[in-house]
């Protein structure tokens, strides 16, 4: 749960700080761009939609984070009143975030 909490907390810290896009049509075309550190993905996200972005991120080494809550969840921690299914983290800012990520994988 710590993990969660912290992971939360990032991401409010990345979103004051940092430079993100969202949507997955935009973070997609910024992932194949190779033009974002790090993609953060809502798990409701349609599959064939996770496959792509995991696949082009993959191949550009970004790592890709699945958020464990829905993309409602996802935008309410925007401060978003509509569904966010993927944040592209262009700068990130004071964040810890991709370190997090980073350690996490490994």
């Amino acid at each position: 749960m710590s993990e969660t909490l912290s992971f939360e907390s990032e991401l409010k810290t990345l979103l004051r700080t940092g430079k993100v896009v969202l949507g997955t049509r935009r973070t997609l075309k910024m992932v194949k761009n190779g033009k974002v550190k790090m993609v953060i993905i809502a798990s409701t996200l349609r599959q064939d939609l996770k496959d792509d972005i995991k696949t082009y991120a993959k191949l550009s080494n970004i790592p890709v984070y699945e958020y464990g809550g829905s993309g409602y969840d996802l935008g309410k921690l925007c401060g978003k009143p509509f569904m966010v299914s993927t944040i592209g983290v262009i700068d990130p800012g004071d964040s810890r975030i991709i370190e997090q990520v980073k350690e996490g994988t490994q």
